[in-house]
């Protein structure tokens, strides 16, 4: 998340404007609740430190000078908070009695709500290996490489100097890929491990990782890795945030007093505070983010990015494999068939769909004017950046206005056959506007080497047909309509933005005199007959990866 999207935001929200409070609050609580919990590792405790963190930081907003250091000033606020939770507890209960009948512990949750398979999976399980300093350490530098914050913030918020964090980060990489050891040599069938781990309740501590990982060093079975190890930041690089789970409530009264009397009652020191908690108490509803603040200031999840599929892919079935009757795409020149008779009403189709693979344009080609169509913004069920990397994570646009779809192809991670991304429910129309970044993916990056692979990695393989995506893919949306990744073969990920106009046309227009490989690609012929996404479908299908390339919008 970068601050300098938020600039306006929160200066708006200092001035006490209601709305802009509920946006950063809704915007925001997801990195705190992923820094938080990932610390704490889903211990009970772990509402109430979000709780503390969140009411501190709206409590004292007024007291922040520069808008561009909040992300800095949030986190450290946070592990303020960690740290002041450890000092208060003087006797630390296990998880499975502190929160027992809670569906998963943080890790866990990681792994199910985030869909990680093989080695990812590993460095989720791991951190219930490390002990309580480290894991505040490594919920940190998790959001570092997942692009989230910065190594400067990662040393302010941990209170020490970026030459200590760099001794304190590489001491923890090496733990991890102990716990990893560990966590990989319990998914195997060594049967002195199993001997081993017969007196072992199951709960892991600082005793029984050191006696694992004696094992493991001493065991020719357990310390064969059988494949390439990938070191964990390369695993975690563009991971998601884990999404607040479903009933998540979050209350910003002060003190057990209703948050008007609470600002009120610092009004003499910050005079902000009683402003902006007023107009928290006011009988409004803002929906953000799958979650609402409700009159009173309580933040309530009621739904998060939907369920993901099982681990285990049935075959599909015939309904959801089954395409709908062909229908003709209409040409821009087409002319409509008069109506029958004056009481039938015309079906009109919209849009082009684009199945064949368009040449790449000349590097020195100056790209077409981009139409300017309506804006009135767009909505986003992940907020200012969805970041999807693992198959079955969808996000939700609506509204009217751009969107940028960033494409991440990682054939160093698993190469071959893309499964492509989906664009289904959608209501209103959708056309592909346009395509930047500077460069197709399969742009020559080396000898032999493109953004679609190599020798070394191998390559990723789009289906036939399938139009080559660019860096950037700018989408026009009126109405609504959700984008899932499919990822089964290859492995790739998506970024989505709500972007703008003046966005998309400052990207196709930023070309080779700025050391890109080319200019951009208009697509968009300012018309109902511009072209549309190849894999988008008007209705939900069981399996969204089966969505037609020709598909009937």
């Amino acid at each position: 998340m970068d601050t300098r999207e938020w600039r306006d935001t929160i200066a708006a929200a200092q001035a006490g404007d209601r709305q802009a409070l509920d946006e950063l609050v809704a915007g925001w609580l997801p990195l705190v609740y992923n820094i938080v919990g990932r610390a704490l590792n889903g211990h009970a405790d772990v509402d109430d430190v979000v709780q503390e963190t969140m009411l501190r930081a709206v409590g004292n907003l007024g007291s922040l000078r520069d808008p561009d250091s909040f992300r800095s000033w949030l986190v450290a606020i946070a592990m303020r908070q960690i740290r002041d939770r450890a000092r208060r507890r003087t006797a630390p209960a296990p998880l499975a009695e502190t929160a027992a009948g809670d569906a998963a512990d943080f890790a866990e949750l990681t792994v199910l709500r985030l869909q990680l398979e093989g080695q990812r999976r590993e460095v989720a399980e791991a951190v219930r290996w490390l002990d309580d300093e480290d894991r505040q350490l490594l919920s940190l530098w998790w959001l570092e490489v997942a692009g989230e914050l910065t190594r400067r913030e990662l040393a302010a918020a941990a209170g020490i100097s970026r030459q200590h964090a760099a001794v304190r980060v590489q001491r923890l990489k090496e733990r991890v890929e102990t716990a990893r050891g560990i966590v990989r040599a319990l998914d195997g069938a060594c049967p002195d491990l199993r001997e081993l781990t017969g007196r072992w309740d199951g709960r892991p501590d600082s005793v029984w990782r050191k006696r694992l990982a004696r094992h493991i060093r001493g065991c020719g079975y357990c310390g064969d890795t059988r494949e390439t190890v990938v070191p964990a930041e390369r695993l975690l690089v563009g991971i998601a945030l884990v999404p607040l789970p479903v009933g998540f409530t979050l209350s910003l009264a002060l003190g057990g007093k209703t948050a008007a009397a609470a600002g009120a009652a610092g009004a003499a020191s910050v005079g902000w505070s009683a402003k902006v908690m007023a107009a928290l108490t006011q009988p409004a509803v803002a929906v953000t983010a799958g979650a609402t603040i409700v009159a009173g200031g309580a933040y309530v999840v009621v739904q998060t990015p939907e369920d993901p599929p099982p681990r285990a892919v049935s075959s599909p079935t015939a309904a959801s494999t089954a395409r709908p009757p062909a229908v003709p795409s209409p040409s821009p020149s087409a002319t409509p068939s008069p109506s029958p008779s004056p009481t039938q009403r015309k079906v009109e189709l919209y849009g082009t769909v684009v199945d064949a693979v368009d040449a790449a344009p000349d590097p020195d080609a100056r790209p077409a004017a981009l139409p300017h169509r309506p804006e009135a913004g767009i909505t986003s069920s992940w907020g200012a950046k969805a970041v999807m990397q693992h198959r079955g994570e969808t996000v939700t646009l609506s509204g009217q206005g751009y969107v940028l779809v960033r494409w991440q192809i990682a054939p160093q991670d698993r190469s071959g056959s893309l499964a492509m991304p989906t664009w289904t429910a959608l209501k209103g129309k959708l056309f592909h506007v346009a395509s930047a970044g500077g460069r197709r993916m399969d742009d020559p990056t080396g000898p032999d080497t493109t953004g679609m692979g190599g020798p070394d990695t191998g390559y990723t393989v789009l289906p036939t047909g399938t139009q080559q995506m660019w860096q950037n893919e700018y989408f026009y949306l009126d109405g609504s309509v959700d984008l899932t990744v499919n990822e089964r073969g290859a492995s790739y990920g998506l970024t989505v933005f709500p972007s703008s106009w003046t966005a998309a046309d400052q990207d196709i227009n930023h070309g080779p005199p700025q050391g890109a490989i080319r200019y951009g690609l208009v697509r968009d012929n300012g018309e109902d007959t511009a072209p549309v996404p190849q894999y988008v479908t008007r209705t939900t299908p069981a399996d969204r990866a089966t969505v037609a390339q020709r598909s009937r919008v």
